[in-house]
């Protein structure tokens, strides 16, 4: 990317090339290979976008000339054709081509590299960031970020809390834009670590393999096809769904409960691991603390640890469901939630570090940020509105 000590300025077609290939899912180093720039060139593309692949070049829907369109009327020119000719046989108005000519002509003529170099420089915008400008919208969305808070959550509670001040309305791509991209930064980059990722740049999803292996069948289980029908629709509240996450190494683990309906969820203190007795000793404490009608049914993985599920269901009635082998998506609502707990008990860390206060601390902030799926009420609102016996706003899937 260099030429005699200076970086090579890369056309805006090797960029789309190169941002068109990352969209269609080729890792960064491929991706610069085949749009014709080195490994280097294309690393430095990407951090210098922050990964924000949807703010990148792409073809567009052709409303302004391209290098190869300009590479034509360059070589038509040079022949002296004359600008109707050249605007028809590219499809363009006259007047677009004498424009073109206008503007971006020297003393030496038209060069269609000139050109285009010329081109992007002027559409740049210098429009200030709307965070940076305005300190009382920077503030509130700096203090959310340091409550965990998502950028799509931050963007939404403004909307419904202040209806008629647009000046407090930003979207959760600025938001994004202001923590990675370089030249945007009106958030301090630190505040990429309260993301739930935890990242300072934006990175290609990857479709993990969700198969695990098996370790014995537990006896008595009664498969999710025979959970009550009102806990599919989400209509009644009460009914959980839960599952463990697992630390370094697999020896120590936490588990979770996400009721179905408010999303509201509980944390399981469990510094014996997965063993079966004390998950279910843990179980029925938490259980029993809840009012009796949030305590209908449970739907769990087949993991061992809940080999004494019969044992929690005799101390608290509330009826344990197991979900097919392989099928996380019974569970989805804890699958979510267990990615947003992520945050705070990163993957490959020891979670025995965590006290009991710890996890009553973690749930209690996690159950006061607003979900998109709840219309961005919190699920401690939710919950409050269902214990109080008003009607609750309905909840989407």
């Amino acid at each position: 990317m260099t030429e005699n000590g200076r970086r090579r300025w890369l056309s805006r077609e090797v960029r789309v090339a190169f941002w068109d290939r990352l969209r269609a899912g080729l890792p960064v180093e491929q991706a610069a290979i085949t749009a014709g720039v080195s490994r280097a060139s294309g690393r430095r593309l990407f951090d210098h976008a922050g990964g924000v692949i949807s703010n990148a070049p792409s073809a567009g829907s052709g409303r302004y000339l391209s290098l190869s369109e300009r590479e034509e009327i360059m070589v038509l020119h040079a022949h002296g054709l004359a600008n109707a000719e050249i605007a028809r046989r590219l499809g363009r108005h006259r007047c677009t081509i004498g424009r073109e000519l206008a503007r971006n002509s020297t003393t030496t003529g038209y060069r269609a590299s000139s050109a285009q170099h010329t081109a992007e420089h002027r559409a740049r915008r210098p429009k200030p960031a709307k965070l940076a400008a305005d300190p009382v919208l920077h503030e509130r969305v700096q203090r959310d970020l340091w409550a965990r808070w998502s950028p799509e959550q931050i963007a939404a509670r403004p909307r419904r809390d202040f209806p008629e001040l647009p000046r407090m309305h930003v979207t959760h791509e600025t938001i994004y834009q202001a923590l990675y991209v370089q030249g945007r930064g009106a958030l301090r980059r630190e505040l990429a670590a309260c993301l739930r990722t935890g990242r300072a740049i934006r990175k290609p999803q990857r479709m993990p393999d969700g198969r695990r292996a098996r370790h014995g069948k537990i006896v008595g289980m009664v498969p999710i096809s025979q959970r009550p029908a009102e806990a599919a629709d989400r209509a009644v509240p009460g009914h959980w769904e839960g599952d463990l996450i697992v630390g370094k190494d697999g020896r120590s683990v936490i588990g979770t409960l996400v009721e179905r309906t408010t999303r509201f969820c509980l944390l399981l203190h469990l510094s014996e691991g997965k063993d079966a007795a004390a998950v279910a000793e843990a179980m029925i404490t938490v259980i029993r603390g809840l009012p009796e009608q949030l305590r209908r049914s449970l739907a769990w993985d087949q993991g061992i640890e809940m080999a004494q599920h019969a044992k929690i269901t005799m101390a608290t009635e509330m009826a344990i469901y197991f979900c097919d082998p392989h099928s996380p998506w019974q569970r989805g609502s804890n699958e979510n939630t267990n990615g947003l707990l992520r945050q705070y008990f990163p993957k490959g860390t020891d979670l025995s570090v965590h006290t009991a206060a710890d996890l009553a601390n973690v749930p209690a902030e996690l159950n006061g940020r607003p979900r998109k799926t709840l219309g961005w009420d919190t699920p401690a609102e939710r919950l409050a509105v269902l214990l109080s016996g008003q009607e609750p706003v309905a909840t989407t899937a």
